[in-house]
């Protein structure tokens, strides 16, 4: 029954090993030895029951190539300590073990040849315009000789010069034309890139959600335009219930599951301009631009139903993992408000919701 009230892996700094860690792995998989490495790399996934994705497999192949390296000796302490390789974990060793300069590499690229393409547009415009400079000297030029020597060789001499410079500047027109769409198309595709890697960095890897940090930009920027306006918004928390004790029975690749499961529950619900994000864990918080407490108490309601209702199975025995539920604050935004304050009024309505039971939603006011 649904309830609704009124209302970290160590990380050491190693950012000056990262570039030759990541070239000597690029040279011994480039090697007579590759292959043997890249099959060890996928038996120790296999062993340790990590899934083979491309993150897990770039890391192993970092510590297989270099056994002695920080990356190799941050997993065996996590090995040690019994801590289990989750999607989180993952992502934490990549941030601080990996090139993931990449992310920035490939922005400054693209940045790069954007600004090249722009460049040779210029050049292009430049051409056009030194070109039309040229034909207005020459008719400016063709307009004197015939005002002091109106002969007939005058005038013939003039429509040949006149069509010299005429056939040049259709040419010269057709070369920017054809540079100008081709930096045009080349531009519209490094934009679309660059969107995507925007996109990209706003993104939480195991959910599909939105990330923190791009919670925290889109939370200022409602807040902002709720000040410009006069207009109003509301915010809530989410949370899975028992979600540590369900990690412990089912393991953390399963948890896993049930992240994904709750946040595509709440992606359906979350169309635009509803902001709907992964707030660190098994929370995750939602922006409602516009709405009242009545619309967004219904909303969030409807996900708690959603989520409870569907069976869940274990992905890799097929064993019933039972009922899903959370727990979920509300608050609404005020005049005044800075973000911190409102997560807080909507962080006390959810832990309200907890102290009460669980499986329930409490809003502001009431908690």
């Amino acid at each position: 029954m649904l309830n609704v009230v009124g209302v970290e892996a160590r990380t050491p700094d190693c950012r000056i090993e990262r570039v030759s860690m990541a070239e000597k792995t690029d040279a011994k998989f480039r090697s007579q030895g590759a292959y043997a490495l890249a099959r060890l790399a996928v038996k120790q996934l296999e062993e340790q029951r990590v899934w083979p994705t491309p993150i897990n497999y770039e890391l192993w192949s970092q510590v297989i190539s270099e056994p002695n390296g920080p990356l190799a000796r941050e997993v065996d302490r996590l090995r040690s300590s019994g801590e289990p390789i989750t999607d989180e974990l993952v992502e934490r060793l990549a941030t601080t073990y990996l090139p993931r300069g990449r992310l920035s590499e490939q922005i400054r690229d693209t940045g790069q040849a954007l600004s090249r393409e722009l460049a040779s547009a210029e050049q292009a415009i430049r051409s056009a315009q030194e070109s039309s400079e040229s034909f207005s000297s020459q008719l400016e030029l063709t307009s004197r000789t015939l005002e002091t020597s109106p002969t007939s060789s005058t005038l013939k001499s003039v429509v040949a010069d006149l069509s010299d410079a005429t056939r040049r500047m259709q040419e010269q027109n057709a070369t920017v034309e054809k540079a100008l769409a081709a930096s045009t198309s080349e531009v519209v595709m490094l934009r679309e890139q660059l969107e995507a890697i925007r996109k990209e960095a706003a993104t939480d890897p195991l959910t599909r959600l939105a990330n923190r940090r791009a919670f925290d930009e889109v939370m200022e920027k409602t807040r902002t335009e709720a000040i410009r306006t006069g207009s109003f918004f509301c915010l809530a928390l989410l949370d899975i219930d028992y979600f540590k004790k369900f990690n412990d029975t089912w393991g953390h690749q399963t948890g896993d599951q049930v992240l994904r499961y709750v946040a595509s529950v709440i992606r359906k619900r979350c169309t635009p301009p509803r902001f709907a994000a992964r707030f660190g864990g098994e929370e995750f918080a939602i922006i409602l631009p516009g709405e009242h407490l009545f619309g967004a108490i219904s909303m969030v309601e409807t996900i708690l139903r959603d989520v409870s209702a569907a069976k869940i199975r274990r992905r890799s025995t097929n064993d019933d993992l039972g009922v899903i539920t959370l727990s979920a604050g509300i608050a609404s935004y005020r005049v005044g408000d800075t973000v911190h304050g409102l997560i807080e009024r909507a962080d006390a309505s959810l832990y309200a919701a907890k102290r009460r039971g669980r499986n329930r939603l409490v809003v502001e006011g009431d908690g």
